[in-house]
């Protein structure tokens, strides 16, 4: 028996999984992959990816990668401001995949489609043979991730991201209207989306997303990356501006008090392509700036504490859910841990003012004051972040009503 096929669209090739906008798509790829024939259509902006393009055939039937050169794409954001659509559909805006999505519906009628990411559901709007079951995986509520940039900006810029804001909202209220469902990472996403769109309520849905915890896990041995030194760690992809925000306003605004009771503490900041920002960084006394990385573990391992500073945030960050793993203890503002499942009290470590976060970094340096917070961590993560327990919320969305 043939089995039933989906259409799967994605603004990144979903592979490797070292950022959130990879990390889940692949998960709910490897979901589905396991039911139905998938076909895939998404963009790839690191020509190194295109090497990983193989690997995810493998999971795929049919598929139609896209080179995205952000140049051109930004170009195209430009001529869109004239509009009353937001950025980002013209930033993700191809002829060919969209000729390739029609082509597909016609010929292949799949059952079901699945779309990560808002951008993406451009090419299923108004289409012939568009699929009654299809899932729009929002993942965070990212019309108020450009509000909290609107607020934290000056100039023209201020203009442009409450303009991206507001269109935005309008636009993923259109698309939640015309799909089946909509999901988010967590309940605290669904909820402000809810708030936003509350015509929407009855198909708005979380469905967590997970760790490898196996994967991320505090038995696994490696070399210390630190040497004598204590550390603490930032992980993210250190181009995306919240991660540029929450590590300069660390170093600026923690660190010189952490190191005036401990001279010794290094600031490692640990992810792929530095922003200029984040580069300059690296001219303070006790700061690092790696840049990408083979294995983030053994700098996680090894650190006194994973910080997760940031004053911009939406939806689960995964730097958190995966120094929970490794049984780490976390130090993060409130706005870090808004959608992950932990005990505040007992679990992580809660810090929203700079005094507040140096005085936690110093006590967690100092041992004891934290004790045992990183080992219940890793037991929350095990209990909710369990991957194919929580995929599969996705497929009651998918059955046939």
């Amino acid at each position: 028996m043939a089995r039933p096929e989906l259409l799967f669209l994605t603004q990144r090739i979903p592979y490797p999984p070292i950022k959130g906008e990879k990390i889940r798509p692949l998960q709910i790829l490897r979901h589905l992959s396991r039911r139905y024939t998938v076909h895939l259509g998404c963009f790839i902006d690191d020509d190194a990816d295109w090497a990983h393009v193989p690997r995810v055939r493998e999971l795929c039937g049919e598929c139609h990668f896209v080179k995205l050169r952000p140049r051109v794409a930004k170009i195209a954001c430009l001529r869109g401001l004239a509009g009353s659509e937001p950025l980002s559909k013209f930033y993700f805006r191809d002829g060919g995949l969209a000729a390739w999505v029609r082509a597909l519906l016609a010929r292949r009628r799949p059952e079901a489609a699945f779309v990560c990411s808002s951008a993406m559901a451009q090419y299923l709007l108004g289409v012939p043979h568009f699929p009654a079951r299809t899932v729009m995986d929002f993942a965070d509520v990212d019309a108020d991730k450009w509000r909290q940039y609107a607020e934290t900006c000056a100039g023209p810029m201020r203009w442009v991201y409450a303009r991206e804001s507001r269109t935005l909202l309008a636009y993923d209220r259109r698309v939640g209207a015309a799909f089946a469902a909509s999901t988010f990472v967590s309940a605290a996403e669904a909820a402000i989306f809810r708030r936003l769109a509350p015509e929407l309520a009855a198909k708005t849905h979380h469905v967590n997303s997970g760790v490898d915890a196996a994967y991320f896990s505090p038995e696994h041995g490696f070399a210390n990356p630190y040497g004598d030194d204590p550390a603490v760690v930032f992980t993210g992809t250190m181009s995306y501006w919240p991660n540029v925000d929450a590590v300069t306003w660390f170093a600026e605004a923690v660190l010189p008090a952490v190191r005036r009771s401990q001279p010794r503490v290094q600031f490692y900041i640990v992810g792929s392509s530095p922003s200029a920002e984040v580069r300059r960084l690296a001219k303070l006394p006790g700061i690092v700036v790696t840049g990408r990385v083979a294995d983030v573990r053994p700098y996680v391992a090894y650190a006194a504490a994973s910080v997760a500073p940031l004053r911009i945030a939406n939806g689960v960050q995964n730097k958190v859910i995966e120094a929970m793993a490794m049984a780490k203890p976390v130090i993060a503002t409130p706005r870090a841990l808004a959608g992950v499942e932990a005990d505040r009290d007992n679990e992580v470590v809660v810090a929203e003012s700079a005094e507040d976060f140096a005085a936690a970094t110093l006590a967690v340096l100092a041992g004891g004051a934290f004790a045992g917070r990183g080992k219940r961590a890793r037991a929350r993560v095990l209990a909710a972040y369990d991957w194919d327990r929580n995929l599969r919320g996705f497929d009651s969305l998918l059955e046939p009503v």
